[in-house]
């Protein structure tokens, strides 16, 4: 087998994320235990819950994945991938099958010893009878998972698969105890730096630190943590202003000068592979004619929504997910805009005009109504007549997203192309928000198989390439611009000079890389 160490495996090219900020020290100040966190989110729903395979936004991934529990690898601020859970891990020589040694003296919060049953056991939650969970499609193509030692695990996929340690750091892969993660999910019983105190789904989550972790000197610094639901972007700002809260997640830009003026404000914004999309179901028409997706591609202008929307915070995209801090980023042109393009492919389509709704809230991305605004603006040259549906924050993601034909999204992006392409792109998975699938193309689902299990970096480079070639030009997707995270917070805290760019808000990882300088 190949021995691979924790930190050893690929990293994602430009996957480090720069630190940009206004207020905070060139270095970051020694981190200090003591204090006390509090952060308003957004991304929170009545539903919430220690579930993880129901985790699909910023406040609950921050409270489980970033603070109560484990995952078995981690993503490192740098881009890098280290070990959580599990302590190091080898491949055999096609990748297909893996071994993880776990660490050895860690207890969950209810002090029941941690090893390989509770790996097996949580991740079988993925594939059980009924299960929606976004990691579905990680754990399906394990064809056998078998505990070796009590602190070892073998996994044997289906097919080889280059980048599968990295998967195992998704943020639904939560690790609970075997034989009680009913309980556990009940209660938010963990491996991690904090334990839960108090879960109010949708409104607040308090954490406290536990008395001995094996992270300890590492992370964790804050004696408490406290998640406040501010899902209205200006109450967030105001909470954060006014001393309610020590930080916030994505910040409007349209107020950023308010921030920016109080000198006890920090910006921090990081560039990574988070993308703003107007994704459409394939299997509903109009949306299953791939001249009428062209024709609708055309009908945006890409940088007017980077200049008026992201007001600069970000990159003209080009209809596919695959980012600037990816390894195998393709050299794509994006689709011009371009009124007579949009009128040719509808008159292709066998139509002289198209009427079509366009569902849209801020819960999408902030920004999102008015964005619509302006695509349904631009694309009215071209015969394209955009019915903007505001729709409630509430309920967005269970009610809009994959529900209506056609409506408004953001996606974090993942740390390599197979987990971005796996998570919504691979035929018959959760989170497939266009239904894209082999009749939409099959060379594509053909190339997902094929370069997951390709090691030769040049092939993959031109795989994936074609790939995203693919979903450009017939995708069913509208990828316009990519957006960099850009989050608040008090001077007080400190944090390290380089802050993830995976997820918001350092990975949702700041409970346990932040710390309290006063």
């Amino acid at each position: 087998m190949t021995r691979i160490s924790r930190r050893g495996l690929l990293r994602s090219g430009a996957a480090a994320g720069v630190l940009a900020a206004t207020g905070l020290p060139l270095r970051a100040q020694e981190a200090k235990r003591g204090g006390r966190l509090v952060a308003g989110l957004s991304g929170a729903n009545s539903s919430d819950s220690w579930d993880g395979r129901t985790h699909s936004d910023i406040f609950m991934s921050a409270a489980a994945h970033g603070a109560v529990f484990d995952a078995l690898t981690e993503v490192a601020a740098d881009g890098s991938l280290k070990g959580e859970l599990a302590t190091d891990w080898e491949a055999s020589p096609d990748a297909k099958v893996w071994t993880f040694n776990l660490r050895q003296g860690v207890t969950f919060h209810n002090g029941k010893p941690f090893g390989a049953d509770d790996v097996i056991e949580s991740l079988q939650l993925h594939v059980a009878e009924g299960s929606k969970s976004a990691a579905a499609p990680i754990v399906s193509a394990i064809s056998e998972m078998r505990k070796t030692t009590e602190h070892q695990v073998q996994f044997t996929l289906e097919s080889g698969n280059a980048d599968f340690p990295y998967l195992l750091s998704d943020y639904h892969l939560l690790i609970y105890p075997a034989g009680q993660i009913d309980e556990a999910i009940a209660n938010g019983i963990g491996t991690g730096l904090y334990r839960a105190v108090s879960l109010e789904p949708g409104v607040r989550f308090v954490g406290r630190r536990v008395d001995s972790h094996y992270k300890d000197g590492e992370a964790g610094w804050f004696d408490e943590i406290e998640y406040i639901a501010i899902n209205d972007n200006t109450a967030r700002m105001n909470a954060l202003l006014t001393g309610q809260v020590d930080a916030i997640n994505r910040i409007d830009f349209k107020t950023e000068a308010l921030l920016k003026a109080n000198p006890q404000v920090a910006i921090q914004e990081v560039s990574g592979n988070q993308h703003y999309t107007f994704p459409m179901l394939t299997n509903v028409a109009p949306f299953d004619d791939v001249n009428v997706r062209r024709a609708l591609k055309h009908g945006v202008n890409r940088q007017e929504l980077v200049d008026k929307i992201l007001l600069g915070h970000g990159i003209v995209g080009h209809d596919s997910p695959i980012g600037p801090a990816s390894q195998y980023v393709a050299d794509l042109d994006p689709i011009p805009y371009d009124p007579d393009q949009s009128k040719y492919y509808l008159k292709q389509a066998g139509l002289t005009e198209l009427n079509v709704d366009l569902s849209a809230s801020n819960a999408a991305f902030e920004g999102a109504v008015d964005a619509a605004q302006l695509y349904q603006a631009s694309a009215a040259a071209g015969g394209i007549n955009i019915n903007v549906v505001q729709e409630p924050a509430d309920g967005y993601w269970s009610n809009v997203w994959i529900k209506k034909p056609w409506c408004a999204c953001y996606w974090s992006g993942r740390a390599t192309e197979d987990w971005m392409f796996s998570s919504a792109y691979e035929e018959g998975v959760p989170w497939n928000d266009t239904q894209w699938d082999s009749k939409d193309s099959a060379r594509f689902q053909e190339l997902l198989i094929t370069a997951r299990a390709e090691l030769d970096s040049d092939k993959r480079r031109e795989q994936y390439g074609e790939m995203q070639r693919i979903l450009r030009n017939d995708g069913g997707v509208i990828i316009p611009m990519f957006a960099n995270y850009v989050q608040a917070l008090k001077t007080t805290v400190g944090t390290p000079e380089t802050i993830g760019n995976l997820w918001q808000m350092d990975n949702a990882r700041m409970a346990e890389r932040w710390w309290d300088t006063t």
